[in-house]
């Protein structure tokens, strides 16, 4: 199994790097692209990897945020046949709002939540033998406070619109795209399944306020991190800052830019 970033707020190479995610998968019954980024980015970056987002089979997209399904109208453009799992509140409406402004539209293009390729789900879903999508219920443990900027269109996000992606094969891998219920609850959801990759936005810097999750946080999630035998590659909304103070505390942690692979 390969995993390539696509799309992510850095980038190696003459790759371009937006504030964002994508990830290409190549799987030994896949190719999967999980999230698909803000815009037309996803394009450019696969076209100089030489990756065809044609023969892309299926897509994830992680939550209703346009920074991960931003360009999914431009991929449907180009892919006719794949099928695109969403969580079906993730069409609802999302906002940000930071230090009492207006509220800002971040969500999705709802238009196309009834497009022939989109599959809607509720919760929990085999999508077949190799993936398995789920979601989280209790996000009470270790929450982030770049989360307190997010609204849904009752009120704060309670992001029950996010699904995260387990991917099983010799090594099991788990896939989140930025983690808003937590990635100690996420973790703690996948760990019967034994994951030993888990790659993806934990989602510990607010690009409203711009500041990172408190050194008190981040010192009790490392700590539930490292219960676990888990190699870890973080990336987008972790931030540089909360990367780096849990680099220093987890052995076998990296940071995945955009153009950069690893595989299992």
């Amino acid at each position: 199994m390969t995993i390539t970033a696509l799309v992510e707020n850095t980038a190696k190479g003459d790759l371009k790097a937006v504030h964002g995610l994508s990830l290409y998968v190549e799987t030994p019954g896949h190719r999967l692209l999980f999230d698909l980024g803000p815009d037309g980015t996803l394009l450019k970056n696969a076209g100089r990897l030489g990756i065809d987002l044609g023969r892309v089979d299926t897509v994830v997209i992680s939550h209703g945020h346009y920074d991960h399904g931003g360009a999914l109208a431009a991929f449907l453009e180009v892919n006719h046949t794949a099928r695109v799992y969403v969580q079906r509140r993730a069409f609802a409406p999302h906002y940000s709002k930071a230090l009492g402004l207006v509220k800002v539209s971040i969500g999705l293009d709802p238009r196309l939540a009834d497009h022939p390729q989109v599959v809607l789900v509720d919760g929990e879903r085999r999508i077949d033998g190799e993936l398995l999508l789920f979601t989280v219920e209790d996000a009470s443990r270790y929450p982030s406070p770049a989360n307190r900027t997010l609204y849904g269109p009752e009120g704060p996000d309670d992001f029950a619109h996010e699904q995260n992606l387990l991917i099983f094969g010799e090594k099991n891998v788990l896939i989140m795209g930025c983690g808003h219920c937590g990635v100690v609850n996420i973790l703690e959801k996948a760990a019967p399944y034994r994951p030993e990759l888990c790659v993806g936005g934990f989602h510990l810097w607010s690009p409203s306020s711009r500041r990172s999750a408190p050194e008190d946080l981040l010192e009790g999630i490392a700590g539930e991190m490292g219960r676990y035998d888990m190699a870890f590659c973080t990336c987008h909304c972790t931030g540089e800052p909360a990367f780096r103070y849990l680099a220093e505390r987890l052995k076998g942690m990296r940071y995945l830019s955009g153009g950069e692979s690893v595989t299992v």
